[in-house]
């Protein structure tokens, strides 16, 4: 009974994460194509059959299509004159064209839209630090692991950790920096429980690392996160800096699987997103807002892939024209659309059946064969 509504919220949800997300992105290019002159034919969310389509007053067609895993601008003149007809040459309006703008106009237009998306998602971290407020990591303690160090100190949840070995302690991560490079030593803890200032002496556990040696631990788990909410100058700066951490943890986790330090089983798509669309939602808008600022710092990172067929890739095109003053041949670029797709085609295959194994579809149906 509770599978209907689960379904439908994960549904509606990943809509609202995948339309937010494309129509930011597509209005970045939108925009910035008005500014540099280039009229827009077409604007659409989603490929396939259009489910319904306007046209304003500037002849730009606005499209709702049926297939909801991306969209397009399309740009007036986008093809060069020896790639378009007779009759679509026919067609263009002088001086509106894409084509014939200087590249760094063109470069601006393809650009806009992964600048839209950091744009948005710096916009929504600031507007949760100051309506909502920014999760504050703070060393209190949210559980003691049986027979471990902090137990045997008498430590309990909801102490608050204020020194350890003469070291003040600001966040739960402060907790860790101490601890973990010091397994057997001897160090003073002050904490706070209640009103009350207690100190210790303990001697810091250790357990393997995973690379043959030992690490520090003390066996307690963080406490629930506490809201600080954020005046407007310090809530630009935390969402101008979240932006860049998210973007910064992206590329590293994108780094660390192509360096075989994580399992390729780490690459997720449209089905995880999906998921995970239904799961945030569940925990209320603001958690929600959160997921759509991330993802959207990953759909900017990810279109400036230097790949033919996405963003960056015509970004590097347009940088090759502007270095040696003449455009990439048109095979060499047709080359390169193929060998793109190609490789994108691949990527989304793989993380589709990685999200199918993951989320325990294929042993379902392994099971109901069995």
């Amino acid at each position: 009974m509770h599978a209907l509504p689960e379904l439908l919220r994960t549904l509606a949800s990943f809509a609202v994460v995948l339309g937010v997300l494309v129509f930011v992105h597509e209005m970045g290019h939108y925009a910035a194509a008005r500014w540099m002159g280039v009229h827009v034919e077409a604007f659409s969310i989603g490929f396939g059959q259009s489910i319904a389509r306007w046209t304003d007053r500037r002849g730009t067609v606005w499209k709702l299509a049926w297939i909801p895993l991306g969209g397009y601008v399309k740009l007036h003149g986008q093809e060069r004159p020896q790639d378009a007809t007779v009759e679509e040459r026919a067609a263009w309006l002088s001086g509106r064209t894409f084509h014939e703008k200087p590249v760094w106009r063109r470069m601006i237009v393809i650009a806009a839209g992964p600048i839209a998306n950091f744009v948005l998602a710096a916009v929504l971290f600031v507007g949760l630090f100051a309506a909502v407020g920014k999760p504050m990591p703070d060393p209190v303690i949210g559980k003691v692991m049986p027979n471990s160090v902090a137990a045997t100190a008498n430590i309990k949840p909801g102490d608050r950790i204020e020194s350890i070995d003469g070291q003040a302690i600001q966040s739960f991560q402060d907790i860790q920096h101490q601890v973990a490079p010091n397994p057997g030593k001897s160090v003073p803890l002050t904490l706070l429980r209640g009103q009350n200032t207690i100190m210790l002496q303990l001697t810091i556990g250790s357990a393997p690392d995973g690379h043959g040696g030992q690490h520090g631990v003390l066996g307690v788990m963080e406490g629930p996160q506490v809201f600080k909410r954020l005046g407007p100058v310090d809530a630009v700066r935390e969402g101008l800096l979240e932006t860049w951490t998210v973007g910064r943890e992206t590329l590293n986790g994108l780094w660390q699987i192509v360096a075989h330090r994580t399992g390729l089983n780490q690459l997720g798509g449209p089905l995880r997103i999906a998921a995970l669309s239904g799961q945030v939602a569940a925990l209320g808008i603001a958690s929600l807002v959160s997921f759509i600022a991330v993802l959207s710092v990953n759909l900017g990172l990810i279109n400036l892939f230097p790949i033919p067929v996405l963003d960056g890739g015509h970004l590097l095109f347009y940088l090759a024209e502007a270095i040696r003053g003449r455009p990439i041949s048109a095979r060499t670029q047709e080359y390169g659309f193929r060998a793109g797709f190609a490789l994108l085609l691949c990527l989304f295959v793989f993380a589709t059946w990685n999200d199918v194994t993951q989320l325990g579809f294929v042993r379902w149906v392994t099971h109901l064969a069995g």
